[in-house]
């Protein structure tokens, strides 16, 4: 059943946005013009900048989401992992205030506090509140904390060294080092240097970064984030992500010519798994080294496409294929305790024709392919999102439904194509409905939790056959709309229609209604 507040926050934004439809028509028609900055904006903006050298700012985010077998994958009541937490229905509150200090014109000092509080409606699947019900309070973070130079030396130069976002490209994979908190925070522990060759169109990026597992292991938390402990088996700390991470990253994109952005790459990943971790299951030990490239542009005004792939080589030690040696996924010539050699390759293509009319309407396709690991052989063919282990797609199921096979966001073995339309019915809304044909490279979902833990074939917990590589059909429907500058929201609906890689073929749905307000 879909939750009453759902139907509310629907109601009101529906609400909401027809009178913001109506107020931008005039009585013949057409547009209005639109209106003059008022007299409280520019209050606000003096708030916001009391000095030369001070600004702030702040956010609310308010969710209320919805999901039903998207973690389960159909594993039945008394199944280890989700089986009787297959419905989830909470609320999140996440709130953001920021500042930045600027003794100089070239030298910044930025800083940014994030909370995000959580009520379940519905005993919960997630860390530390397993199966409980009620407020999460969780904790609150520094997650943004950095020095940022323009200029230093009088070079064509940025260094901004400390807690900061990082983006690169598409974010496929470089846009959140944190994917186990869910969004509510997306930052690096990094040092950056952009260098921008003007005469050559060319910007240079060198990073060096540092993720530690636990929030607390750098900067100290406010409350704390080692989580309660209700008497679960599945109770587990709160981290950020799986392991403790180092990292490289060289990145060169030049923009010489409008129909074809070239970006070339080099990234380097160390993992280091927490062994004082309660269920040693979690984590990596790895060395993971990525080539890749990207090519992206306009053509003739209406065609805009982008074509990026990566080769990935290293060796890595991954414990949910080789707890005590014995997975039974794994063919026995291939079972190990010890580092595999990496050898897997992703590409990610999508090609858009952008129609120019007055409702601004785009159709796409898109096609994404990431490697599996094939368990016939000692090598491991599992390609690594590295850092992209957010909702690049899909909110439910390259975050969710992943938990079993891989971990939080850690999609692979998935070859995804299909169109995506997306719309301006008025000013200020957008509206998008995607289709995707999903499947398996390997038939095999090497990565399973269960049989991990187990070391066998269980009937009550398998959520993969093992036989098929028909993941399903997927659709995605979003409607979008801006009221003010200061006042946002959507509404977010996918659903998954399972095939014969999933022992069960109940439907899988995602629900959120969201409202944001920006001071």
């Amino acid at each position: 059943m879909i939750p009453t507040r759902l139907l509310t926050i629907v109601a009101l934004a529906g609400s909401l946005a027809l009178s913001q439809a109506q107020s931008t028509v005039s009585t013949n028609g057409t547009s209005a013009p639109p209106p003059e900055a008022s007299g409280v904006e520019q209050t606000i903006k003096d708030i916001k900048n009391p000095a030369p050298w001070f600004s702030w700012g702040g956010d609310l985010r308010v969710r209320d989401e919805y999901f039903n077998n998207a973690a389960s994958l159909g594993v039945p009541p008394g199944g280890l992992l989700f089986g009787n937490v297959h419905a989830q229905d909470y609320m999140r509150f996440r709130g953001r205030l920021w500042a930045s200090f600027l003794p100089t014109n070239d030298l910044t000092l930025n800083v940014r506090l994030a909370a995000e509080p959580r009520e379940f409606f519905e005993h919960s699947t997630f860390d530390s509140f397993y199966q409980v019900e009620g407020p999460q309070w969780r904790y609150g973070i520094i997650d943004n904390l950095n020095v940022q130079w323009k200029k230093p030396l009088d070079l064509p130069a940025t260094v901004t060294i400390g807690r900061q976002d990082i983006f690169l490209g598409d974010g496929w994979l470089v846009g959140d080092a944190s994917p186990n908190d869910g969004s509510f925070t997306t930052f690096f522990d990094a040092a950056r240097l952009t260098y921008k060759l003007e005469d050559l169109h060319t910007t240079i990026d060198a990073i060096g970064l540092m993720e530690f597992a636990r929030p607390d292991a750098w900067l100290p938390t406010l409350g704390p984030s080692t989580g309660v402990t209700p008497p679960s088996p599945l109770s587990l700390p709160l981290t950020l992500t799986d392991q403790n991470e180092k990292g490289a990253i060289l990145w060169v994109a030049n923009k010489s010519l409008p129909y074809a952005n070239l970006d070339g790459y080099f990234i380097y990943k160390h993992d280091t798994a927490l062994y004082d971790y309660p269920v040693p299951i979690f984590g990596d030990n790895g060395d993971i080294y990525t080539l890749g490239g990207r090519v992206s542009g306009l053509v003739q005004e209406h065609w805009k496409y982008s074509v990026e792939g990566a080769y990935q080589f290293g060796r890595k030690q991954d414990p949910e294929l080789n707890q005590g040696g014995a997975n039974p996924d794994l063919a026995p010539s291939a079972q190990t305790t010890g580092f595999r050699d990496l050898s897997a390759f992703g590409t990610q293509t999508k090609l858009a024709y952008l129609f120019k009319d007055r409702w601004n309407d785009q159709l796409s396709l898109t096609h994404e392919f990431l490697s599996g690991d094939n368990p016939n052989t000692k090598s491991d063919e599992m390609f690594d999102v590295l850092w992209g282990r957010w909702p690049q797609w899909s909110e439910m199921y390259n975050v969710y439904s992943y938990i079993q096979e891989t971990r939080v966001g850690q999609t692979a073995n998935l070859d995804r194509i299909g169109p995506t339309w997306t719309m301006n019915p008025m000013p200020k809304m957008e509206f998008s409905a995607s289709y995707y044909l999903l499947f398996a490279d390997q038939d095999m979902a090497t990565r399973d939790f269960n049989h991990a833990i187990f070391g066998s074939k269980s009937p009550a917990t398998d959520a993969f056959t093992g036989t098929g590589s028909d993941r399903g059909q997927y659709l995605q429907a979003v409607l979008k709309y801006k009221f003010s500058q200061h006042l946002s929201g959507h509404l977010w609906s996918e659903f998954l229609f399972p095939g014969n890689f999933y022992v069960n073929h109940s439907l899988i749905t995602f629900l959120r209604a969201e409202m944001m307000v920006t001071f």
